[in-house]
């Protein structure tokens, strides 16, 4: 009758067997090339390695989106492939300024691509306004107003390494998703900005100029200040601003006492 060594194998037999309780479980070799994961991570994994972003653009910042497809910074080692259509996109980068005759049309782009789907504002006119959210009637005060951000670029206009940090941070985001996440819309975490929300303005204020003089746009949020590390100037509105010399009237007091009388 054979015997089970200690090694592990049947003794007394010509042709010894191994056992398997014996034998090593997990080699080196199959160690170095078995990875085990999620499905999850591999489906993040696949969806961060090869994001296809659709080209908008609406003004200037967009001339740095495209100094980045070039060979200088080649942004194809991330896997991005720029795409003309919404259907063939799961990433817009909307760069340049927003006003109120495109919304509907960037929300028509957003609601054609395939979900899931993310955004990047790209650019200071893209995420508040910029500089024509002081007077302008038709600018959108921020992208946020219309569709779910989910990473921003500051900057007038920001650099090409600016934004392959935004598209390194999306795909840290996506690394990090769950299958519930996925099928939400609005984003489940942000980068690059303070929170901030559009107080909306009825009646006679209305794309008059006048909201700037209301007490919330005087001093500047908290957040800001802190974002910054220093103290954020008052917001100068009309009342403490002297008007200037061009928009008098060509009949005004001031301008005769400064140009003498016209009717000479």
């Amino acid at each position: 009758m054979s015997n089970l060594s200690a090694t592990g194998s049947f003794e007394g037999s010509e042709n010894s067997v191994i056992s398997p309780i014996g034998a090593p479980q997990v080699t080196q070799q199959l160690s170095e090339n078995v990875i085990l994961t999620t499905v999850d991570d591999l489906y993040n994994w696949a969806r961060l390695s090869s994001l296809w972003p659709l080209l908008y653009g609406t003004a200037c910042c967009f001339i740095e989106f495209a100094a980045l497809i070039g060979s200088r910074f080649d942004f194809d080692r991330f896997g991005l492939l720029p795409r003309a259509a919404p259907r063939q996109a799961d990433l817009i980068i909307l760069a340049g300024t927003l006003n109120m005759k495109m919304a509907p049309a960037t929300v028509r782009l957003y609601e054609q691509m395939p979900d899931p789907k993310y955004v990047i504002a790209m650019g200071a006119c893209m995420i508040t306004g910029g500089m024509f959210s002081a007077d302008s009637p038709t600018a959108v005060r921020g992208a946020d107003k219309i569709l779910p951000i989910d990473v921003y670029i500051p900057g007038c206009p920001p650099r090409p390494e600016a934004i392959m940090d935004a598209i390194i941070k999306l795909r840290k985001k996506i690394s990090a998703q769950t299958l519930q996440e996925r099928g939400i819309q609005q984003p489940t975490h942000r980068y690059y900005t303070t929170s901030h929300k559009m107080k909306v303005n009825r009646g006679a204020l209305s794309h008059t100029g006048d909201y700037v003089r209301l007490p919330s746009y005087r001093k500047p949020p908290a957040e800001i200040a802190a974002a910054i590390g220093m103290p954020a100037p008052a917001i100068q509105t009309g009342e403490n601003q002297e008007p200037l010399d061009d928009y008098l009237p060509l009949n005004s007091e001031r301008m005769k006492d400064s140009w003498g009388d016209t009717n000479m």
